[in-house]
Parts: C-alpha cells; structure tokens; sequence
C-alpha cells in the first residue's frame, strides 16, 4: 500500500513540524480529486484542486486554454497558481498530472515546512481503465501517442514526493485513510467518510 517513506519520517524529514497542508501528486486517473475531498473532510481542512482555481482564474475549461495557449503557457499558469495555494494551511491541494515537471514547484512543495507531498500511484494500465471516455476534457490524454512517454517521464519525479501510495487496487477509501496515516493525522475512533 505505502512505500518505505512512512508518516514517520515524513514527520522526521520536516523536523518534527507538524502537517498543516497535504500535496496530491499523481498521473492523471490516480484518484486525486476523489481521494482530495475524502481526506479533506476527514481533517476538517479545506479540498483545492489547482486545475478547477485555474479555470475559475481564467475563465476557460483547461482544455480551451490549452487550445488557445498552448501547454507551456498552461504550466506558467500552473506554476503561480501552485506558489500562490501553496502556503495555505489546512488544505488539501491537488495537483494537475504534469505539474511535478516543473523544478520550481517541486522545491517549493517538497521544501516548504508543513507540507506533506502524496505521490498517488497508479500503473499506466490502471489510468486508461479509469479515464477512458475522457480524452475530450483532458488534454494529455488525448494525446495517446506521447501518453506513455509523459508517464515514463514523469514517474521518477513523482516518487520524489514524501510518501508514495500504490492506489490500483485500493477504494478511495483506503487511500484517503493511508494519507491521513502517513500525515500522522489520524485520530482514534475517526475514519474517512465512505461514498455514498
């Protein structure tokens, strides 16, 4: 389920300071925006996903913007719009499938104190079973003859986050429970809200 990075050395690696603010990173199809809310509510924090700020931001769906702007001015975007929400406490922020490429942002998220980086991983396989039919309203997707490379590109940047949660075969669930744990948030007799 979790890798050898428990919540005790995230805890460890940020000095004993506590968690104020979870990162979800991930290949798209990884569960962040529905694990994102689960964890959230169970922590009484607040659920970002830095895609839908960057539409209510911009007012254009991700895949007009990136139609008209192109992907390098998508990530510019990204890129301050993570540095922004980034310092925000008790929140749950989820990041967009590409926005771990960017070296700026991965220091920022993975240096700052308070923040636990989540690396919600899933096999290539696992993210066309889930996102199949979507490729209209994800951009990188649609893209199938480069979807393979990004995912190669972008996995060992993923596994630089704190804590990584292998998430094919677990419910929502169970990986909203494994963050709470590896964050050290967990309090007895609580549990993440099963789906309705």
């Amino acid at each position: 389920m979790k890798d050898s990075k428990s919540g005790d050395n995230a805890q460890r690696d940020h000095g004993r300071i506590p968690v104020r603010r979870i990162v979800l990173t991930g290949f798209m199809g990884s569960g962040k925006t529905t694990v994102g809310p689960l964890v959230a509510a169970r922590l009484g924090w607040r659920f970002v996903d830095v895609d839908d700020v960057i539409e209510a931001d911009t007012g254009m769906a991700i895949t007009e913007f990136f139609a008209r702007f192109g992907e390098a001015s998508f990530r510019d975007c990204e890129r301050e719009t993570i540095a922004r929400l980034g310092a925000e406490d008790a929140m749950v922020l989820a990041l967009g499938g590409g926005a771990i490429e960017a070296q700026v942002t991965r220091e920022l998220l993975l240096r700052s104190p308070g923040t636990l980086v989540v690396h919600l991983h899933v096999e290539l396989a696992t993210t066309l079973a889930r996102c199949g039919g979507t490729e209209g309203t994800r951009p990188i997707l649609a893209d199938q003859t480069n979807l393979a490379v990004r995912y190669e590109r972008r996995l060992p940047l993923y596994r630089l986050a704190h804590v990584t949660i292998v998430a094919d075969a677990l419910t929502p669930e169970q990986v909203g429970e494994a963050i709470v744990e590896a964050a050290g948030l967990r309090n007895p007799g609580g549990g993440i809200p099963t789906s309705a």
